[in-house]
């Protein structure tokens, strides 16, 4: 991921000025990556360095997630509504 689509991720998902490790960025960042490994792990099905790199993001994500939900929930359910996760 080039350091262009990082700053539009950042600047999409950011609280304020300032903000570039916010979780609801973190999340952003990481669906992102998570999105590009699952494409290339499509056509390199025995990649399986990148496989437990994409299972650590998930996990990371996740975990992420189930942090912002148990702090704030309003902010746990516009994230997941922005980013299209969990239907």
């Amino acid at each position: 991921m080039d350091q262009a689509v990082k700053a539009e991720i950042k600047n999409e998902f950011k609280r304020n000025d300032q903000d570039t490790g916010s979780v609801e960025v973190q999340v952003a960042l990481l669906t992102s990556r998570i999105k590009e490994l699952t494409e290339h792990l499509k056509s390199h099905s025995k990649d399986h360095s990148s496989r437990r790199g994409l299972i650590m993001m998930v996990n990371k994500r996740r975990k992420l997630l189930s942090y912002l939900r148990k702090e704030d929930d309003a902010r746990y359910k516009e994230l997941i509504a922005k980013l299209g996760l969990r239907k």
